[in-house]
């Protein structure tokens, strides 16, 4: 079954919002048919048994190995996204027959209706960062010229709602924002965690510019935000006062993302969300003789410099034990800082491990490049 796991990523991506499995291998077996729907970045199982259905909810990294055990039972599998409906059938002798074709109608208008229906945030909510941002209004409602910046604040809370339930409920939550900035998001995250989840959580936000980190205190202060609180320190040597659940860092500067990153390993958070920025590194040391078409022109050679670093830095997580996803953050017609990191800390199979490492080892060498977070993590 190992040859279906390529196919089962083509038919699983970010924008794919069903999946069904029929043709049951076994002319006796009791469910005829299996729904998956997307249910923000979790998956909603449906399955009929005598006329009667049944529901359960896996996570997304827990979708591919779910789709191998379903294929073993089932002989044929569709899915469908905005773009495309793609086909997966098994032979008489079990080879995978693979069909993708564009849809005749996209089903985009139905989706950003259900969008709209499951954010975390709704208009009509007085939330008084948001207000300030001007992205909501004094009634509630979302001021028009800042809907995608609405968006993606709930595309925000929903990447950190679905892992909160696995933290301790036996003391507070401790997040570290890295490279904060003014810190908007961490705002809206404090706010919805404490105030509408009625969670008890502790954040602390970390940048260089004192003027920054003094405007935060103060509208946490006014805000009555009482574990919300900013310091003024480097990404490089932070130490905290006690145990990480989470660390978050959004648009930390080139480098500075592998510095957060690797203090969040080494402090062996649960979840980990970055969102990499003005990745320069890789870009000026890379060069390839069997790949140079990659490296000739200087405008992809900045893109792909920066998709090398991402692919490393999920690699890396990988292979440090953590469940990572690369994510769309923003559409790509807001803001070309799109890609999000999310890792998850995991008991990965030492081959999954291996793997990762071993992979991240080619790339350095066809590229001639030594990335900031191998050093630190690996050398």
């Amino acid at each position: 079954m190992e040859e279906l796991l390529p196919l089962l990523a083509r038919c699983t991506g970010p924008d794919t919002y069903q999946i069904v499995l029929s043709a049951p291998t076994d002319p006796e077996e009791a469910e005829k048919r299996i729904t998956l729907i997307r249910r923000g970045l979790a998956w909603q199982i449906e399955r009929f048994r005598n006329h009667q259905a049944f529901h359960e909810n896996v996570e997304q990294d827990e979708l591919i190995p779910l789709l191998l055990q379903l294929m073993e039972r089932f002989k044929q599998l569709n899915a469908w996204d905005v773009e495309y409906q793609y086909s997966l059938k098994l032979t008489k002798k079990g080879k995978p027959l693979f069909n993708r074709q564009r849809c005749l109608l996209k089903p985009k208008q139905q989706q950003g209706h259900a969008r709209e229906k499951n954010y975390l945030l709704r208009e009509g909510e007085i939330v008084p960062p948001l207000v300030d941002m001007g992205v909501f209004t004094q009634e509630g409602k979302v001021v028009r010229s800042m809907y995608d910046k609405f968006r993606q604040i709930n595309r925000f809370l929903e990447l950190v709602n679905d892992e909160m339930d696995r933290f301790p409920a036996d003391r507070p939550i401790r997040i570290i924002d890295f490279g904060c900035g003014k810190s908007y998001l961490t705002f809206i995250l404090y706010y919805y965690l404490v105030q509408v989840r009625k969670m008890d959580v502790s954040i602390t936000g970390l940048d260089l510019k004192a003027a920054v980190i003094d405007h935060c205190n103060q509208a946490a202060e006014k805000y009555g935000y009482d574990k919300l609180h900013f310091e003024l320190g480097d990404i490089n040597g932070y130490t905290p006062d006690g145990p990480v659940d989470m660390v978050i860092t959004l648009h930390a500067c080139d480098t500075a993302t592998d510095y957060a990153l690797f203090n969040a390993i080494s402090w062996n958070v649960k979840l980990i969300l970055s969102v990499p920025c003005c990745q320069h590194e890789v870009n000026a040391q890379m060069h390839a003789e069997h790949l140079s078409l990659f490296t000739r022109y200087g405008l992809i050679q900045e893109r792909m410099a920066a998709l090398i670093t991402d692919s490393i830095r999920a690699n890396l997580l990988t292979y440090m034990g953590y469940s990572t996803q690369v994510v769309e953050f923003i559409d790509m017609a807001h803001t070309p800082k799109n890609i999000l990191l999310r890792a998850r800390k995991a008991k990965l199979p030492e081959s999954t491990k291996r793997q990762a490492l071993e992979e991240v080892r080619t790339a350095l060498e066809e590229f001639h490049i030594q990335p900031t977070l191998y050093k630190l993590l690996v050398k």
